[in-house]
């Protein structure tokens, strides 16, 4: 049947999806990390509007801000749902797989956001070459979490699937 593949398919993307969101939150915190060291002496020529606005960030553009928070959530809370999920595709029953597969939607629903704010930020242009890394990160690692999602969902109807055979021959 198809589990065996499904089953190793979601397992190498889970292993590729916590590298690759490690990669995105490790370059997103350092992002935040030297946006704050640094908004204080760059806010301070700004007008009053710009200088209290929360999300200003002394590199990139005006979409800096929201990019770099919202890579940081999705990269956090990507690399807990990808231990959680290699924890349940390893017992690969369907209650373990339906957690597996909600958590993963969740992840990749976020994931996109944080992708639509890279390329909106890719589109005003005008950004540090330091972000470029974080905007394709997070463009791949969207990609791979919505294959990660459809091994998942195979495996779930896989095993709904096979426990409907195992109860109608009881």
């Amino acid at each position: 049947m198809a589990s065996g593949g499904s089953k190793s398919a979601a397992y190498i993307l889970l292993m590729l999806n916590l590298a690759l969101y490690f990669i995105v939150t490790v370059i997103a915190a350092w992002a935040v990390n030297h946006g704050i060291q640094r908004s204080r002496e760059a806010a301070s020529v700004l007008s009053l509007p710009a200088r209290i606005f929360p999300i200003y960030f002394p590199f990139g553009n005006m979409a800096t801000g929201l990019f770099v928070i919202f890579s940081l959530l999705a990269g956090v809370v990507g690399m807990g749902t990808s231990l959680a999920g290699l924890h349940n595709v390893f017992q690969w029953d369907l209650p373990n797989l339906n957690a597996a597969a909600a958590s993963s939607l969740i992840t990749w629903a976020l994931t996109l956001l944080a992708m639509g704010l890279a390329c909106k930020e890719i589109d005003i242009g005008w950004k540090d070459s330091n972000l470029r890394t974080l905007e394709v990160m997070t463009i791949i690692v969207s990609a791979t979490q919505l294959f990660c999602t459809g091994a998942i969902h195979a495996g779930v109807e896989d095993a709904a699937w096979k426990r409907n055979r195992m109860v109608g021959r009881v």
